[in-house]
């Protein structure tokens, strides 16, 4: 069973193959891909993102909760703009990351901030104690999402992904109070 959790602006819910067209703004951007931990290949076309909002679906039901992929949406017009997950960081898949992508077209809106509150806010509900982000060195709009969620920097590594990145982590009593 998905979530589906909603906030002043937005609904995040399960990704479905309708979807494809708004996803392949996100990720089928350069903008975007590029940014991306682990690396993914930019989606080229809209049957491609519908292939991987396929596999997504699938996978979905069989993740152990909070772990997953959301796409948000905009309770205004029904507009995907972004998507939201989490999963285990390797190697050891101990740790849970949160993690956010939205169009370009849609930077700037505090959508990944807003949609990534009510996301953390539900997965504290799940018996887990705390959360990361990891963020490439020059990503400055992820590390100031990731300061805006309440996460705090703990430093940078080499162990996920084979990427020197930043590391972001909050707790419950991290969350603070969302005001667009």
């Amino acid at each position: 069973m998905g979530i589906s959790l909603t906030t002043d602006r937005l609904v995040v819910r399960d990704w479905t193959p309708d979807d494809a067209e708004d996803a392949l703004a996100v990720y089928g951007s350069t903008d975007v891909a590029r940014w991306l931990t682990p690396v993914m290949d930019q989606v080229v076309d809209v049957e491609a993102m519908r292939s991987v909002l396929r596999g997504w679906e699938q996978e979905q039901p069989g993740l152990l909760p909070p772990r997953g992929r959301w796409a948000v949406e905009r309770r205004e017009d029904g507009r995907v703009v972004g998507g939201l997950g989490i999963r285990p960081l390797p190697p050891y898949d101990e740790d849970l990351e949160i993690t956010w992508q939205l169009s370009p077209q849609y930077w700037g809106e505090g959508y990944a901030t807003e949609g990534g509150l009510a996301l953390l806010r539900w997965a504290f509900t799940q018996d887990v104690e705390e959360v990361f982000a990891v963020a490439r060195p020059k990503n400055d709009r992820a590390h100031a999402v990731a300061k805006r969620l309440g996460m705090r920097w703990v430093g940078e590594t080499t162990k996920y992904y084979g990427l020197n990145l930043q590391v972001y982590r909050i707790r419950p009593a991290d969350l603070p109070e969302y005001r667009p």
